[in-house]
Formats: C-alpha cells, sequence, structure tokens
C-alpha cells in the first residue's frame, strides 16, 4: 500500500481549524501529516503554499498554536513539522526537539537546511529519535544522492522538478529513483505538483506521495465555509490515495 502525506498550514484559518481537519485527513486515509510552520518567506513553496502561510502570520500565528495542535493530533496521526530553518534557529533547535519529543511528533521537514549543513545536527535527532527527512532532487548526481539516502530514516521526500511546489511540471525521475534504491532500503516519496491529476503517474516506481498545493488551494477558497473546506480537502485525500494504489 502507498502511502499518501498531506501537508496543511497550521493555524489557517485557524488552530481549532487544523486540529478538526487533520483528524478528518486521518480517517480519510492520509498516513502522515506535515504542519506547515507559516513564514514570511517560504522560499521553496509556490504561491498557493505562500498565501496560506501569509495569512495565517495575519490572523496571529504563533509557535504556541503549533504546539497546542501537535499535542492534541500526534497521538492520532503520525504528524511531522514542515518549517524553514529560520524559526527553528531562532527559538533553538532543542527546544522544538524537546516539545516533538514530548508530543510524539516523529519528523522534521526543513526545506532550507542543505543536507551537508544538517549534518552538524544529526546528532540531536538521533538523541531524541527523530527523523530529519532528506532531500534528492533532479539536479543531484549520483554520488550526491549516495551520500544524502545512506543514513537516511523515516523516508525520503524526492522533489520531482527543480522549482517550487505547485507548479505543473514533470522531469523523467527514473536515474533518480535508480540511484536511491542501489543505496537505501528507506522508502522513497516524491513531491512537488502532485495533484488528483498527476498522482497516479507520479507515484509509479515509489513508495507514496506528498500533497500540498492541492490540499490548500481548497484552504484558500473564501466561498467555503469550514466544514465544506474539511468535505472537500478530506474528499481529495481520499481519491488520491485510491489513485494512487490503483
Amino acid at each position: 500500500m502507498k502511502k499518501l502525506v498531506a501537508y496543511i498550514t497550521t493555524g489557517f484559518p485557524d488552530k481549532n481549524f487544523t486540529v478538526d481537519l487533520a483528524l478528518s485527513l486521518k480517517e480519510a486515509g492520509v498516513d502522515s501529516l506535515e504542519l506547515g510552520i507559516p513564514f514570511s518567506d517560504p522560499v521553496a513553496d509556490g504561491p498557493v503554499i505562500e498565501a496560506a502561510n501569509l495569512l495565517a502570520l495575519q490572523n496571529g500565528f504563533k509557535i504556541a498554536d503549533l504546539l497546542e495542535v501537535s499535542e492534541k493530533i500526534a497521538p492520532e496521526i503520525d504528524t511531522l513539522w514542515m518549517g524553514y530553518f529560520n524559526p527553528f534557529y531562532h527559538k533553538g533547535l532543542d527546544f522544538f526537539l524537546t516539545k516533538a519529543k514530548e508530543y510524539g511528533v516523529s519528523s522534521f521537514i526543513i526545506p532550507d537546511l542543505p543536507h551537508e549543513e544538517g549534518i552538524a545536527y544529526r546528532q540531536m535527532f538521533d538523541e531524541k529519535d527523530i527523523a530529519l527527512i532528506d532531500f534528492v532532487a533532479p539536479t543531484d548526481s549520483k554520488e550526491r544522492i549516495a551520500d544524502i539516502v545512506k543514513d537516511a530514516k523515516k523516508f525520503i521526500y524526492m522533489v520531482a522538478y527543480a522549482g517550487i511546489t505547485g507548479a505543473e511540471k514533470s522531469e523523467s525521475l527514473d536515474s533518480i529513483i535508480s540511484a536511491v534504491r542501489e543505496n537505501t532500503d528507506t522508502p522513497l516519496y516524491i513531491g512537488f505538483g502532485v495533484n488528483e491529476k498527476t498522482a497516479k503517474e507520479k507515484a509509479k516506481g515509489v513508495d507514496g506521495v506528498i500533497v500540498g498545493s492541492a490540499f490548500v488551494k481548497i484552504l484558500l477558497q473564501e466561498d467555503l465555509t469550514n466544514s465544506q473546506k474539511i468535505d472537500n480537502i478530506s474528499t481529495l485525500a481520499r481519491s488520491i490515495k485510491e489513485l494512487i494504489n490503483e
């Protein structure tokens, strides 16, 4: 069974909504949930997730909201924190790791922390038994992929193309998949540009998909009530889970 990881923006439109959505996504078949930490300059994300980030910040998002949401949902669904390095550095990575361990958060995804720089923090993650998710991309050489994945934990995040999330782009990934498979048994998940139209094709040869912008687009629809947003996102998640396992 191929896995589905869902990204949502924490605290948008509010933290109680995030909890309700997370629990609904679990029922819809989502295996792991990325709680996105709103940040003013999300460099790897496209305009959809960037817009949700900025709205969450304008609504007064605080790290305390992330902690409160995580405490409620992590016992129910595998929870990851996805954020840029600045907030982790500013408040202290040890603070976040301690809280993550306390609440049962399994992993961190930090897209602007290169593998080479992340090595300096590996021991901190290992001591808390929390994974720091590794990225591989079409621009990586076979040698670099081998180095990145040799100690990878939980899953490897394969970026589907060079660019930002949510774009409708496609690149041949056969060589990168082969390079990963030759060096590790750690599951390989694909992200960037995965939606109901592309999920089935993108899931070929990998162990799971990561979906973000397709869900956040619904979060941004002002003509929907909160209940309708949750229903629509959960329906989409259920459809994608079925598509990748056909």
